[in-house]
C-alpha cells in the first residue's frame, strides 16, 4: 500500500531501528517506547489489523510469533508483553497489522 507508514518502513523508504528481519516480516524498536524494550513486528505484506487475518495470511502471523519467540531468546527477555490494537477505538494509529512487544518493567492490568 503506496501511502502506508509500515509498508514504507518495511520497504526501508523510512529508517528505522532494525531489530530484525526476513522475506515475511520486520521488527523495528518503536519510536516512542513504552518500556525499556519496545519493538515493533510487522508483516512485509500489507494487512490491515488482526481483523483482516483470514485462512489465506494466518501463517503470516503464526510466523511472526515463531519470530517474537526467538527475538526475544536472542534478546534473554523471559517476561514480556505482546499486544496488537484493532481499530481507532482501541488505540490502533497505524493501519498496518502489527504488534508491540514490551519488557523491562511490570506491567499493569487491567492494560488500560
Amino acid at each position: 500500500m503506496s501511502d502506508c507508514l509500515f509498508c514504507k518502513i518495511a520497504e526501508g523508504q523510512i529508517p528505522s531501528s532494525k531489530v530484525y528481519e526476513d522475506e515475511v516480516c520486520y521488527a523495528f524498536n518503536d519510536i516512542s517506547p513504552q518500556a525499556p524494550t519496545h519493538f515493533l513486528v510487522i508483516p512485509k505484506a500489507h494487512i490491515g489489523s488482526v481483523a483482516e487475518v483470514n485462512e489465506d495470511n494466518a501463517a503470516v502471523v503464526a510466523h511472526i510469533f515463531a519470530v517474537i519467540s526467538k527475538v526475544t531468546k536472542e534478546l534473554g527477555l523471559d517476561s514480556y508483553r505482546v499486544v496488537s490494537n484493532i481499530g481507532e477505538q482501541a488505540g490502533q494509529s497505524v493501519h498496518h497489522l502489527h504488534f508491540h512487544v514490551l519488557s523491562g518493567r511490570d506491567m499493569t492490568w487491567p492494560p488500560g
